[in-house]
């Protein structure tokens, strides 16, 4: 493709999602269902402007890709260990029992065993962008249905890789070549292995020190380039090897889901993984033979509706086997029956390999995208027609889910001097936290010291969002940067009401314009510390704990109030300087009522001293008022 058909193909695909997704979406269609229909127009069924939607598909693939590089950011192995019931039992029930019954239909029907294995095994397969475009628009990903749903789609992933490595055995071969395909197959297997155990060791001692050195630069772009070497690198090593690449790539997310750097990654990828997937979608609709449904259409719709039809009727027994609440089964079905990208690949391959011919191909191939393009309606309808008599079914369960990096109720923004002490009280308390701040060698020493930090800049609105803001409770706002605390400010106050914000201040002048936006909780990073030792100098002076201390808080309240006081005129010079002086008058007056009222106590139990209160700062003579501690009385 030349530059001029790159450039044209670039504006018409820019130009058809513009025009088709905000149109479906305002229609309440669903974005994908948007891009579906967009690509079936592009392509050679109507408008012909795309004449090979293969190369697009194939290109559009790394969508998917990144896609399942941001899932693995959102999984940790502790995580992925918890939901291994789920992956492995559930996601193998559901590939293995669609598999055989898929299969006995395909025999029945009259192909031959190896076209009806291949055939089946990719159509037990389901379709990971949609299923996750999808449950991320509802909202679902967090509810106990989405859980079990990503179970599934990860494990029938994983069973990629065995599906590919038979390929070869199953291929037609004379005797000559036997040995030579036995031989292919365990190689392929082998390599699959390494592949993978290569991707966990980079990925595991490797890529975070890599992160690091380029976070240590402070661009944005370089390390924009280096989150997309890193997903490139492992895919093309997969690609390699005749494995998946999202795989690859989920396994490298997984094993950075822990690290500092997981929020910066996931909004560098995110814009990417969108305009791709998007991509995948079209070239999806595209790939559709319009022509095969208009000479055969009662095959073509009878066959997608069956399969859709028997891969429910598998997820429903499934569901009611691992107790999913029976509302969310007709959903849980219906998100995951119909048929995946990766039986594309699987088709392409199997007719490459001599173990179906094409027409059949392509018949298949046309099921699959049909089935695809049917699961947004379906689900429309679902709404429509079924979701109004089982109104409970979309409240998840709040017992299933936990609280996970970025869904704890306390997001800190800034870890240095001042936020970490914060963040020490809160975990010496097992209270959970989420931790950003934008230094990377900050980062790096707390990491080592055992503290969950994340890079990333607070003040971007993105990195917040995917830090979990919207789902914490309380915010601490504790970043050295006065103008970036005002617009995050800004930002929680205009989008996220419900947060209580704690906001650490620089100065009264930054405590004035952050209650101008209604924070309310303002801490002075200074002044506790510098009351603090204010009462130190008493003690020194001859004061008694208890009576410093008391003094150092009747001055804390007055200043506070006096805060509050003067907000109201502070751009007010004159009137500012009035409340000031003021102010400093009756301060005068309760410090000084204070030492007549407590200078005469004997000595509490914070102090040894029998008087509290030295004798030159008490207004009457050293021997007046004192009392008897063991009489009690005046003397």
């Amino acid at each position: 493709m030349d530059l001029h058909n790159f450039l044209w193909a670039a504006f018409l695909f820019l130009f058809a999602t513009i025009l088709a997704v905000p149109l479906s979406k305002r229609l309440g269609l669903g974005s994908v269902l948007g891009y579906l229909f967009a690509g079936l127009i592009l392509g050679p069924a109507v408008l012909g402007q795309i004449s090979n939607p293969n190369e697009i598909l194939h290109f559009s693939e790394f969508g998917v890709v990144l896609l399942l590089f941001l899932i693995g950011l959102e999984l940790n192995l502790t995580r992925l260990w918890r939901l291994r019931t789920s992956i492995f039992l559930m996601g193998g029930l559901q590939v293995l029992l669609s598999a055989v019954l898929i299969g006995l239909f395909l025999l029945a029907a009259g192909l031959q065993w190896p076209m009806a294995l291949v055939i089946s095994l990719a159509l037990s397969l389901s379709s990971t962008a949609i299923v996750l475009q999808i449950m991320s628009e509802k909202n679902l990903v967090g509810t106990d249905l989405g859980q079990k749903g990503f179970s599934i789609l990860l494990c029938q992933d994983l069973a990629i890789i065995p599906m590919l490595a038979i390929l070869p055995l199953l291929a037609p071969v004379t005797i000559d070549q036997s040995s030579a395909s036995d031989t292919e197959g365990w190689q392929t297997v082998l390599m699959s292995v390494a592949a993978i155990l290569g991707v966990m060791i980079v990925g595991r001692f490797l890529l975070r020190p890599l992160l690091r050195y380029v976070a240590a630069t402070n661009l944005r772009e370089v390390f924009v380039a280096c989150s997309l070497l890193v997903v490139v690198g492992i895919a093309i090593l997969m690609d390699s090897v005749g494995l998946s690449m999202a795989l690859g790539t989920f396994l490298a997310g997984v094993l950075l889901a822990d690290s500092e750097y997981r929020y910066e990654l996931e909004i560098d990828i995110e814009p990417f993984k969108g305009l791709l997937l998007g991509l995948f979608f079209m070239s999806v609709g595209m790939s559709m033979n319009v022509g095969l449904l208009i000479e055969e259409p009662l095959i073509i719709l009878g066959l997608t509706f069956a399969l859709i039809a028997l891969k429910a009727l598998v997820i429903v027994i499934i569901a009611a086997v691992f107790r999913l609440h029976w509302r969310e089964r007709p959903l849980f079905a219906l998100l995951l029956a119909q048929g995946g990208e990766f039986a594309f690949v699987l088709f392409a391959a199997a007719t490459a390999q001599g173990i179906m011919p094409d027409g059949l191909t392509q018949k298949a191939t046309l099921v699959v995208a049909l089935s695809m393009f049917m699961t947004p309606l379906l689900l429309l309808a679902y709404e429509h027609l079924v979701a109004p008599y089982l109104s409970r079914s979309s409240e998840s369960s709040d017992d299933d889910t936990t609280i996970e990096a970025g869904e704890a109720p306390v997001l800190i923004l800034g870890f240095g001097r001042f936020g970490q002490i914060v963040g020490r009280m809160l975990h010496s308390l097992n209270i959970q936290t989420t931790v950003l701040d934008h230094d990377a060698n900050q980062i790096a020493l707390l990491k080592r010291f055992g503290f969950s930090v994340y890079f990333g800049d607070a003040a971007r609105r993105d990195i917040l969002e995917s830090a979990g803001i919207g789902r914490a409770k309380i915010l601490v706002l504790a970043i050295d940067d006065v103008e970036a605390t005002i617009e995050i400010a800004k930002h929680v106050q205009s989008h996220y009401r419900h947060l209580k914000v704690l906001a650490r201040v620089r100065n009264r002048a930054h405590a004035y314009r952050l209650m101008d936006l209604g924070v309310e909780s303002i801490f002075r990073e200074t002044f506790d510390s510098s009351v603090a030792m204010a009462s130190g100098v008493l003690r020194h002076l001859g004061f008694g704990a208890y009576h410093a201390k008391r003094l150092a808080n009747t001055f804390a309240r007055h200043d506070e109030l006096l805060l509050r006081q003067s907000h109201e005129h502070y751009q007010d010079e004159k009137m500012v300087i009035a409340i000031g002086k003021r102010s400093r008058s009756e301060l005068e007056s309760l410090m000084n009522l204070d030492l007549k009222e407590r200078y005469g106590l004997a000595g509490d139990a914070w102090n040894d001293q029998v008087s509290d209160v030295p004798p030159a700062f008490r207004h009457e003579t050293p021997d007046e008022g004192r009392t008897d501690p063991e009489k009690g009385a005046a003397t």
